[in-house]
């Protein structure tokens, strides 16, 4: 066999493994063992190389031109009064699935305390103190640290939270980050005002998330089920922040040898369960807790340990950070396959610091390409969709911030991408076009039941769309409602309706015989549709050829009970231009879309749009172009090309 052959052959086998292949790799475990971590672990803080509270000249160093900032940012919160959440903010989600009531006002409430924590150790003259004590006991006095729509998670099974049953989710880890850290830097300082603010702070920390990591089991993310259950972004987002809790409070080195271990057992389960090609199914919105979160914690448990366990030069840890620029399409546009937006940059600090760490040019390139201006690393909730005031990357983001401005912009594009396990492929030329294009199967992590769907990009500009996720309510995550919801559905992504029929969810609903090489990209989408669409074989193939994609449709059905329909997702100004063309222009960027009017009728959908995670991306409308066959046949070839102008 050619060189080139045998690449084919290992790429097509390990095409063969993407059902969800739990493979039982251990890497964490392997590295060490609980004894041998034990004997690691660096004590009492002293991996920390951030100057204590009391020294101002090394904050003064540290910060730099950032410390008037970050003291002006604090003084809008001078004045700040905690928001009660009230009993019926939780009872809403149960209620109406309406999530917002009571995470508007929480965001509001963690953004307050991580604000003024920055300025006061920017400062360091205690002028923000009484506001962080006013916040700090405030949310010790808070029955959960949980969000509304994951207090469900507790034995009631309720939406109010149970005083003896702590939830430890999202955004209680996170609070445990940003709290943890609060107590290290400002413990000293609150124990001048008086005493019973650290042992509070300290005693709510151990209830909320110490004691409840190491003693409560019942949580999904931690996987201390059957092995092979299915693990996504909570695993390594939830297990990185306790890890960050326990390196800043626990001084015991039994119990911390126990965490630490506990939580290589943890993520050695998510990530025996992702696939290795370093693709995030879950999509790109989830890039930065999934993939970023893993590398939070692969560098945290570096530090605790000593260096003894390290997996950052692990190849699969640098697939899925250069995931991240892989999937950009330029100019704030990027793949937004399953739950995620169709226009992101993400956070330049994160993939800079990721692709220092694992040596990666691309992700580093990328990071300079999107930095813009760079203002201080933000302490924000939801800023780069980071859903947490997440103070460790704050403190590391400061860090290399100064090298990041130096950094080269130049983008290192590659033409061709390919992550064979999870079906996703990237193309692109020097004519300005960009594709991707996925396979699958429709149980990944916030699937859309959309395999075999594909996003074009013409000169930086989204023609054939994704319309994205919309604010997430109860009915999102409900298996009897998310399909419901016109955007979760096969229908309204770039893909054939066979008998008129529907994609359905599911592991078993699947592609099969997946290929890709430089310019093509084929897969067989059949079992992806469910028995009654009578599919035998439906393969959907995309070549990229100078200026146009050309996507091919060859099936057999089983038999031919109703019209095929194939659709299409654009936006933009949409004209039929004769019979047979169709102009779509985007921000001035002209393409044409050509299909055989002698086999289809050409229809096309508006789609008004009022929810504002699509609006702030695509407007008011979107449209939906089908093409339905004039004939009923059990076989046959449809052809559509989409050519740049």
């Amino acid at each position: 066999m050619t060189i080139r052959s045998v690449l084919v052959f290992t790429l097509m086998l390990l095409a063969s493994l993407h059902s969800n292949a739990y493979v039982e790799r251990n890497l964490l475990q392997n590295s060490a063992t609980k004894q041998e971590v034990k004997e690691s672990l660096v004590m009492d803080q002293k991996w920390v190389n951030y100057p204590a509270y009391s020294d101002r000249q090394g904050w003064d160093r540290f910060l730099g031109e950032l410390k008037n900032e970050y003291i002006r940012i604090g003084e809008e919160d001078l004045d700040f009064e905690w928001i009660p959440i009230k009993a019926t903010d939780y009872l809403e989600f149960e209620r109406s699935g309406d999530r917002r009531v009571m995470e508007e006002p929480m965001i509001a409430n963690t953004e307050a305390i991580a604000h003024l924590v920055m300025a006061e150790l920017a400062e360091g003259k205690g002028r923000f103190l009484d506001p962080i004590i006013n916040c700090v006991f405030s949310a010790c006095e808070m029955t959960s640290w949980s969000w509304s729509a994951h207090v469900g998670r507790q034995k009631t099974k309720r939406s109010l939270p149970s005083y003896d049953d702590p939830v430890l989710d999202l955004l209680c880890a996170g609070m445990g980050n940003m709290l943890s850290w609060t107590y290290y830097f400002l413990k000293d300082e609150f124990a001048k005002v008086d005493p019973e603010i650290s042992r509070r702070l300290r005693h709510t920390l151990q209830v909320q998330i110490l004691d409840t990591y190491l003693h409560n089991d019942t949580f999904s993310w931690m996987a201390r089920g059957a092995k092979g259950s299915a693990q996504n972004n909570w695993n390594p987002w939830c297990n990185g922040n306790c890890l960050m809790c326990f390196m800043l409070l626990e001084n015991d080195r039994d119990v911390l040898a126990d965490a630490v271990y506990e939580s290589m057992r943890s993520v050695d389960q998510y990530i025996n369960y992702v696939k290795p090609d370093g693709a995030s199914d879950e999509g790109t919105l989830y890039w930065e807790q999934g993939s970023g979160k893993l590398f939070d914690y692969l560098e945290l448990l570096s530090l605790i340990t000593g260096g003894k366990v390290d997996l950052l030069k692990d190849p699969s840890v640098k697939a899925r950070g250069e995931y991240i620029y892989h999937s950009y399409a330029g100019d704030g546009w990027i793949v937004n396959f399953a739950d995620a937006y169709g226009k992101s940059k993400g956070n330049p600090y994160l993939v800079y610091r990721f692709g220092k760490a694992v040596g990666s040019e691309g992700m580093m390139h990328y990071a300079a390409a999107i930095r813009g201006t760079l203002p201080a690393p933000s302490t924000s909730p939801y800023h780069y969709f980071a859903n947490e005031p997440d103070l460790y990357r704050v403190l590391k983001s400061i860090e290399i911030r100064d090298e990041l401005l130096k950094a080269d912009p130049t983008p290192l594009k590659e033409p061709f991408t390919w992550y064979p396990q999870t079906e996703v492929c990237f193309l692109s030329n020097d004519y300005g076009l960009f594709f991707a294009g996925k396979g699958g199967n429709n149980n990944e992590s916030h699937n859309h039941n959309d395999v075999g769907s594909f996003n074009l990009y013409v000169d930086k500009r989204p023609i054939m769309i994704d319309a994205g996720v919309a604010t997430y309510i109860r009915q999102t995550f409900s298996s009897n409602t998310r399909y419901s919801m016109w955007n979760n559905q096969s229908s309204y992504h770039n893909l054939p309706m066979p008998n008129g029929s529907v994609q359905k969810s599911g592991n078993q609903y699947k592609s099969s015989d997946a290929m890709a090489k430089p310019g093509f990209f084929s897969v067989n989408i059949a079992g992806a549709y469910p028995e009654e669409a009578k599919v035998e074989k439906w393969t959907r193939s995309y070549q990229m050829n100078g200026a146009e994609l050309r996507v091919t449709d060859a099936f057999a059905l089983k038999e031919a009970i109703a019209p095929n329909v194939v659709n299409f997702m654009t936006w933009g100004d949409v004209r039929k231009v004769s019979d047979g063309k169709i102009s779509i222009t985007v921000d001035g960027v002209k393409t044409q879309l050509t299909y055989d009017p002698k086999v289809f009728d050409y229809s096309i959908e508006t789609i008004p749009l009022d929810d504002v995670r699509l609006t702030q991306v695509w407007g008011d409308k979107i449209y939906r172009m089908s093409f339905t066959a004039k004939k009923l046949s059990k076989t046959g070839k449809y052809a559509f090309t989409i050519r740049k102008q």
